[in-house]
């Protein structure tokens, strides 16, 4: 049982070597990638080597029970302990995304309900702000239009770990479950007769991608300048600051203008540029493979809906999982942590059920 623990033992504790030798750091390169794979391998060896020890106690425990009452007393106990590590360390050992340990460009998109569903975006972005101040990440806006009341009719986010978290912990490992529509139902502040309305908002979420994994063509790429604009749609500069790019073989248009200089702008629409292109490939991929779970919703539509904010009632809804919750307060100051285990939990159950016996 779990003979291939044994080997992921071995390579291990010779990361261990590599990322002690000084000699390994010289190149930084090299030392993230032994570091994200050491981190990797941490919680499985871990729990690997707690089911180990269970597994040596149940054994000597059985075989003294017969002739000492105290070991006979303890044997249903550590065959409990073995049992629920045998099964942690089975799902820690479930085939990975292997994007779990990126970091994210989130995008937030007003849809339905004009004004209101634009202050709902903002909402949003607060959120996910929030929780990644509570789980120790940076956050950036990296472009933003703003709406008349100072929602946001579209903004993209960059949210970045800090050092090497475990890839269980990394920034898309735990966000990816936020693409698709978001409802929400409320009271608006521009409705002066008390009605609850509903609009939505969409949430786009993908791996920042790194120089290494998207290699992209200057020769693919059209750039077009233009002056930024603001709510309403009036210009907000003299230059043309803001820079739109479009990748000419598949027709991705990304724009920004939030920063000042157009180096700048060009800069950040890069990297979201690069972040789309690799979630494109690995969709592709997913889809050849038959393999659609992780796809995401890419309407703005209130019927592709994947939870609901109820407001009246302090409610949220996520509707892949059936969760309900009456805290929705707390989680829009960014206590997500609940939701997003239980989207977790179904698709580890998921892929528990695709792992053949």
């Amino acid at each position: 049982m779990f003979e291939s623990c044994a080997e992921l033992s071995v390579e291990y504790s010779d990361l261990e070597l590599k990322l002690a030798d000084p000699a390994v750091h010289a190149d930084q390169s090299v030392a993230r990638r032994y570091g994200r794979r050491y981190a990797e391998l941490r919680p499985i060896i871990t729990v690997y080597r707690d089911w180990a020890a269970l597994a040596d106690d149940v054994l000597a425990a059985t075989e003294l029970a017969d002739d000492d009452q105290s070991f006979a007393d303890e044997l249903p106990g550590l065959i409990e302990r073995e049992k629920a590590a045998a099964e942690h360390l089975t799902r820690l050992l479930l085939p990975r995304d292997p994007l779990d340990d990126k970091d994210v460009i989130l995008e937030v998109k007003a849809g339905e309900g004009g004004e209101e569903s634009a202050l709902f975006a903002a909402d949003l972005l607060r959120m996910y702000m929030r929780y990644a101040e509570r789980r120790g990440w940076t956050t950036q806006i990296i472009d933003a239009v703003e709406s008349d009341l100072g929602g946001y009719k579209d903004v993209a986010l960059a949210v970045k770990a800090r050092g090497n978290p475990e890839p269980g912990d990394a920034p898309y490992a735990r966000l990816k479950y936020e693409g698709g529509v978001h409802r929400v139902q409320r009271v608006p502040v521009t409705e002066s007769q008390g009605r609850i309305h509903t609009s939505a908002a969409g949430v786009l979420v993908f791996p920042e991608a790194e120089d290494v994994d998207i290699v992209v063509d200057p020769n693919d790429l059209r750039i077009d300048v233009f002056r930024s604009s603001g709510p309403g749609g009036q210009s907000v500069n003299t230059t043309d600051s803001a820079v739109r790019i479009t990748h000419l073989p598949t027709g991705v248009v990304v724009s920004c203008q939030n920063e000042k200089s157009q180096l700048q702008n060009r800069e950040q629409a890069m990297r979201i540029l690069r972040a789309r292109l690799l979630a494109a490939a690995q969709e592709q991929a997913a889809q050849d493979a038959s393999d659609a779970r992780r796809l995401q919703v890419r309407t703005v539509d209130r019927s592709e809906r994947i939870r609901t904010f109820n407001f009246p009632e302090n409610r949220l809804a996520d509707h892949r999982v059936g969760y309900k919750s009456h805290n929705l307060d707390q989680i829009l100051d960014g206590d997500l942590d609940d939701v997003i285990n239980a989207c977790l939990e179904a698709d580890n159950a998921v892929r528990l059920g695709d792992t053949p016996s």
